[in-house]
């Protein structure tokens, strides 16, 4: 079942999706924004599929454009809780032409509906580095608010990058 909205759709990964994702996960312009930077290999994404999304820890979408079916990225649920009805947003767009254009922007708002809708959730959270404004925007668009009680700093490319939190409640 693809998810569609306007421009764009998800649509459930699959294992034949694996190169792409790697190439898309290790390109530069992702993995600057990547709080984990340990660059996947295709043995890494065949556990992460074996044990996170067979289990249902994990659900994790490729983002298509509607015009061409190409896709674009991937949006994912991480770390699903389904007591406590909670899970963590993890978003990127690999194809450099694809940036600036709202996809990611419709893509968190179509992922969110699914994730209260169709998982049930209560609250969904996310991380983001604190000078990455346009993913921060992109999430104050769709109701994410900071969360004021939770921030890490950490250490990337030799400089202290503030980590911030986020969240939305149903």
């Amino acid at each position: 079942m693809d998810i569609v909205g306007e421009r764009i759709y998800l649509r459930k990964m699959k294992i034949e999706d694996t190169d792409q994702v790697i190439a898309w996960r290790n390109a530069p312009h992702v993995m600057e924004q990547f709080i984990y930077r340990t660059p996947l290999t295709r043995e890494m994404h065949l556990e992460w599929i074996k044990t996170k999304v067979e289990t249902g820890a994990v659900q994790q979408f490729i983002i298509c454009i509607r015009e061409n079916d190409r896709g674009i990225g991937s949006f994912y649920f991480r770390d699903i809780d389904r007591e406590k009805r909670t899970a963590e947003l993890g978003i990127f767009i690999g194809e450099p032409d694809a940036l600036g254009k709202g996809y990611g922007t419709e893509a968190v708002r179509l992922g969110v509906l699914y994730g209260f809708q169709s998982l049930e959730l209560e609250r969904i959270i996310l991380r983001v580095f604190q000078d990455n404004e346009k993913a921060i925007r992109n999430y104050e668009t769709n109701g994410f608010a900071q969360m004021k009680d939770r921030v890490e700093t950490i250490v990337r490319d030799g400089r202290d990058r503030t980590v911030i939190f986020m969240q939305k409640e149903k």
